[in-house]
């Protein structure tokens, strides 16, 4: 049971991401994906606050109806114990549909500052993405100048290397010689 718990948590972790350019497209498509998420939030906020206002305009208008009749039911008890209580579940009805709509309308704001601050983070994003895939590209061919310098500068040390050889060559061919010299002496 231990061992599934730890096999799930090590499988939950994404692979590291080799390339730093794919790094960078990554977390701007989530950026995005996020973003699009937001604004689909956004925009069923601003659907409910349509519905909203139009309960509000609605609820208003039946408390105005209520009112009307109220004044025509002014002699019956039963018709203004009923309307009184309509008028009580409309204010109601109306109060809640207010405080929705404010709610929504804050929500919605929200939402629009959020859209916004990730339009702007993609948008930096898109920017380092671009300068980072010039310097890894004036790297890469920085890389490949100072490779074919350290080619040249390898081929230069084997001839370097080469001539010291040929020079202790003739340095010992020189001193084999006074030795021999020396031994053919006759003192």
């Amino acid at each position: 049971m231990f061992f599934d718990w730890l096999r799930k948590k090590t499988q939950r972790r994404p692979a590291p991401v080799k390339d730093p350019l794919a790094a960078f497209d990554q977390l701007i498509e989530d950026l995005e994906r996020q973003g699009a998420e937001i604004r689909k939030s956004a925009a069923t906020l601003l659907a409910l606050k349509g519905d909203l206002s139009r309960s509000e305009e609605r609820y208003a208008r039946r408390l105005e109806e209520i009112d009307r009749r109220r004044v025509q039911a002014e002699g019956d008890a039963k018709i203004a114990s009923a309307l009184d209580r309509d008028r009580v579940q409309a204010e109601s009805l109306l109060h809640t549909t207010r405080e929705s709509l404010a709610r929504a309308e804050q929500d919605g704001q929200l939402l629009l500052e959020a859209a916004s601050d990730l339009g702007q983070r993609v948008a930096e994003l898109r920017a380092e993405r671009e300068s980072a895939s010039a310097r890894l590209a004036v790297g890469g061919l920085m890389s490949s100048a100072l490779s074919e310098q350290v080619a040249r500068f390898e081929k230069v040390l084997a001839v370097d290397a080469a001539r010291d050889e040929i020079e202790r060559a003739h340095a010992l061919a020189d001193i084999y010689r006074e030795e021999r010299a020396e031994a053919a002496k006759p003192d």
